[in-house]
């Protein structure tokens, strides 16, 4: 069955299976936390209910935006590496060199000039070069040594949190009065982004970052699948040998598409650091892997990403709750890592039976009289006259042959 939208034919047979997957994934997560409650002599549906009202509470509404703005930056920087074809999983480093990098050089005494939003501009764009040219490592590495990305970014992650710890401790970092750690420098309040007012009931802002990030999403979104960057970038993902062979540069793209992912993780923890820390800190970090599981759970998706940035940051903070009452907090970390695992599968699942029934949809199709509705319905070429077109033979050159150049397919 299919349904046409102004040009665009939505294909519900292979739709509603794909619209199924996370609502199926998510139900098994929970089945699988609710036996791991029981196995603790907990009840399940007291935990649940329990976490949900915490959850819903007006400052936990507030902390949730505010982690869910950090995991979606992170979910997107993954997602470009995915759309290629590559596994960035060097997210964590490059956002922690990023964002040291550009404290470090925004809280320095000769910056005290630098009026309040120019700073908040230079903290931004440097942690973007900084995080980019980190990922750049891998990509020249990939693209001149054949080095697995995987690899490469795995070791840079430990490289790049050491680097940071020392310039932190022994070269850059400043220990205020009464404080047990060492920080860069504190940002000038002028240079500090106001929080947004959002959340009723609560007195508390969410981070003004959060704008950023949707901004962040609606570029994606547009970058990816309304560019002709964006489609060399996904053809190169899917067939890298039907890429080349069409004209795409295909180690400029991987370049170009780790400089982007590392770029976009720079920003990672600069939504704390601007409108709550105001300092570099070493308690940053870890959440460039949970970046992995929301773009895994959002399939790379904007809003599928969003989605999974907000559920994560629930489950983050609801778990809260369960060392009040007496319920391992592990469980959270069970759900969440049921819940990847599940929306791969199923995922995958519903992929092939979208596949097997367009498959058979076609094959009746192809069965049929020539110029009956099953061909136009399934989807199969038919010529000018509604015939199906031949084997091997294009909609154009049909339509040369019979004089008909004008239609939008020969276009």
């Amino acid at each position: 069955m299919t349904a046409a939208v102004g040009s665009r034919r939505i294909d519900l047979g292979k739709l509603l299976p794909q619209l199924v997957a996370p609502v199926a994934a998510l139900v098994i997560a929970a089945a699988i936390s609710s036996i791991a409650l029981l196995i603790s002599d907990k009840d399940p549906l007291l935990a649940f209910q329990h976490m949900y009202d915490f959850g819903m509470l007006p400052d936990s509404q507030v902390e949730i935006l505010n982690k869910a703005s950090e995991y979606y930056i992170a979910a997107v920087a993954v997602a470009i590496g995915f759309k290629m074809g590559l596994f960035n999983i060097g997210v964590e480093g490059q956002s922690k060199i990023g964002a040291f990098m550009a404290g470090a050089l925004a809280s320095a005494s000769f910056m005290s000039w630098v009026p309040g939003p120019v700073r908040i501009v230079l903290i931004i764009v440097v942690a973007m070069i900084v995080g980019g040219l980190w990922a750049l490592i891998a990509a020249l590495l990939k693209t001149q040594r054949g080095v697995s990305e995987v690899i490469s970014t795995l070791m840079l992650n430990a490289i790049g949190g050491l680097v940071v710890t020392w310039l932190l401790n022994d070269h850059w970092g400043v220990q205020e009065p009464g404080a047990q750690i060492k920080t860069t420098g504190i940002l000038p309040e002028n240079s500090w982004m106001p929080g947004l007012p959002i959340v009723s009931g609560t007195d508390q802002k969410v981070l003004g970052f959060l704008v950023i990030a949707v901004i962040l999403g609606v570029v994606y979104w547009f970058g990816i699948g309304r560019t002709r960057f964006g489609f060399d970038l996904r053809a190169t993902g899917y067939n890298p040998s039907a890429a080349v062979a069409s004209g795409v540069d295909a180690k400029r793209m991987v370049i170009v598409a780790m400089l982007i992912s590392g770029a976009i993780a720079g920003m990672v923890n600069l939504p704390r650091m601007l409108g709550e820390s105001h300092t570099y800190t070493e308690g940053f970090g870890g959440i460039g892997f949970t970046g992995i599981a929301v773009a895994l759970l959002g399939r790379n998706h904007p809003v599928g990403m969003a989605l999974g940035a907000i559920l994560w940051g629930f489950l983050a903070r609801s778990q809260l709750i369960l060392d009040l009452d007496g319920i391992p907090k592990e469980i959270v970390l069970i759900m969440q890592g049921v819940a990847v695992l599940s929306v791969v599968i199923a995922y995958e699942l519903a992929a092939r039976i979208g596949r097997r029934a367009q498959q058979k949809r076609v094959g009746v199709a192809t069965a049929a009289p020539a110029g009956s509705a099953p061909l136009a319905a399934a989807g199969v070429p038919t010529g000018s006259a509604g015939g199906a077109i031949a084997p091997g033979t294009t909609a154009t050159e049909t339509q040369a042959k019979s004089g008909d150049t004008g239609t939008e397919e020969s276009k």
